[in-house]
């Protein structure tokens, strides 16, 4: 093995072609990559920087592994550069770290000129996450939203009124929290709620404004199904 290593040349020489190919090779499938990102990403906190950077980062990677090349020196060069910059930058959506190692995996294929695994890569992960996201696989279910509202529960009935509006609208509810912020206020209820099937929710909030004792309805999407 120690053999082997010591036979593997020091420096590689690169041809200005097999640059020129790597970097737009990994250019186009960044393109792709931040393309299917967009048409996939379902959270509120949606970067164009990042997308940008979806794009960029293919090149770099594969402008990295071309610099590296089969030299163990550089390798271990660039691992202790690399160790200096800190990235302070939380990534919280599990869907953006799945499309970072997506654009590294395609950046370093790139990189050591296996242009066919590049966009064999990029095409068959691409369709995958349309698929998944489009057929909507993995969600346990539809239609869970956050509702809000005031209640004015002073000399009110031992069945809320807005009760039977619920049970019409929604398959399943359950109570998150109840505060009084005064004495004499109406209560404010929090309920985590699942519609049911072709129920609007349009329809249950204006059903609950006009609902007696119900003030001050709002309603909020789970994040993961906008």
């Amino acid at each position: 093995m120690l053999r082997e290593l010591q036979e593997i040349p020091l420096l590689r020489p690169v041809e200005t072609g097999e640059v020129i190919s790597s970097l737009v090779v990994a250019l186009l499938c960044g393109l792709i990559i931040a393309w299917i990102y967009r048409l996939t990403y379902r959270g509120t906190s949606y970067a164009p920087s990042f997308v940008r950077s979806m794009v960029v980062l293919p090149m770099i990677t594969s402008l990295v592994m071309l610099v590296i090349g089969s030299n163990l020196a550089r390798a271990f060069g660039l691992v202790g550069a690399m160790s200096i910059i800190r990235f302070r930058t939380a990534v919280k959506d599990t869907h953006d770290i799945v499309f970072i190692f997506f654009t590294l995996a395609v950046g370093l294929a790139a990189g050591v000129g296996m242009y066919a695994a590049a966009w064999i890569g990029t095409a068959t992960v691409g369709i995958t996450v349309l698929a998944t996201t489009g057929f909507g696989f993995g969600h346990l279910h539809r239609g869970a939203m956050l509702l809000e509202f005031s209640y004015d529960a002073e000399g009110a009935p031992a069945t809320p009124t807005y009760q039977s509006l619920l049970d019409q609208h929604c398959r399943s509810t359950s109570v998150l929290s109840v505060r009084q912020p005064g004495a004499g206020d109406d209560l404010a209820m929090t309920l985590h709620i699942r519609l049911k099937r072709g129920a609007e929710a349009s329809s249950l909030v204006s059903g609950l404004k006009k609902t007696a004792r119900v003030s001050r309805v709002s309603l909020y999407y789970d994040d993961e199904e906008l």
